[in-house]
């Protein structure tokens, strides 16, 4: 049975399902935008995103990733190449055969780019790193030992989850995007779930592994890339000197720091159009190639 305040779709890849929420016309001549959310996100994360995105007429995916969210679990270890795989069993099945374009929040800007540099069988037209995690992120200096920290509580928090600890902490942590009353509800469902915690924990113990794979090779030159970041540019200076790398190394970068955002409502209603106009440039740079 559908669970109240419910968006999108199940969609079977294979014995299992993967939550997925579409927007814009069924159909068009632009690239798919594929929505990659963070650590403990989900679909919801990108509504306002997609919202601002369908009103331009263009096509959107948002999914929630395996164990997360309303997706069933899938194989361990849940790395960044599962969950590429995932994705692109879920595209086959909707019949997306054509060009992509790839949006990543956090550390699912780890996931898009591993996809841009290994799935060459789909045209990928370009990245949008949404104040993203990249691989470099590791070798600056707390880098590992802030990730293991992080690991460490997602493991404490999934084991309160099952014992319910998580849904009072939900009607305070679900909602710092700044999601309207629908999808706000689902995020703080999500977020006080017990499966939705073990799943963002099996993703995040892989966070190094998936590090790897991601950095294993420079992204090509031509590729398009837009990087918007949240916060003062002159905060956090390593950080944010490996989060701009990515588009400093594209023939066809572009770079926007969004001062009054936070990492989380960078999604939101005041800032995401800061979102749109690094799609808008994807988009036009892709003309260019």
């Amino acid at each position: 049975m559908k669970p109240a305040n419910y968006r999108g779709e199940r969609i079977d890849i294979g014995g299992r399902c993967l939550r997925v929420v579409r927007a814009g016309p069924a159909t068009g001549e632009a690239p798919l935008i594929v929505c990659e959310h963070g650590a403990f996100g989900c679909a919801t994360d990108w509504a306002v995103v997609q919202d601002k995105l369908a009103q331009k007429g263009l096509r959107s995916l948002a999914y929630d990733r395996a164990g997360l969210g309303h997706s069933d679990p899938g194989p361990e270890p849940r790395d960044g190449r599962a969950i590429n795989d995932d994705l692109e069993a879920l595209l086959d099945r909707l019949g997306e055969h054509g060009p992509v374009l790839l949006a990543g929040h956090s550390m699912g800007g780890l996931m898009v780019r591993l996809f841009a540099l290994e799935r060459e069988r789909r045209p990928i037209r370009g990245l949008v790193l949404v104040d993203a995690v990249t691989p470099a992120i590791l070798d600056v200096p707390g880098g590992a030992e802030a990730v293991r920290s992080f690991g460490g509580l997602l493991e404490v928090v999934s084991r309160g989850a099952r014992f319910g600890l998580m849904v009072p902490v939900s009607l305070v942590s679900s909602n710092l995007i700044g999601l309207p009353s629908l999808a706000a509800a689902e995020k703080r469902r999500i977020h006080g779930s017990a499966p939705h915690a073990r799943g963002a924990s099996a993703e995040v113990t892989q966070w190094p592994a998936t590090s790897k794979l991601a950095g294993a090779l420079d992204l090509p030159a031509e590729l398009p890339v837009a990087v918007v970041t949240a916060g003062a540019k002159t905060i956090r200076a390593p950080i944010r000197a490996a989060q701009e790398a990515p588009a400093k190394q594209s023939r066809f970068g572009y770079l926007e720091h969004v001062a009054p955002a936070t990492h989380a409502n960078l999604l939101g209603p005041r800032h995401a159009d800061a979102v749109v106009r690094g799609v808008d440039h994807v988009l036009k740079a892709a003309t260019l190639r």
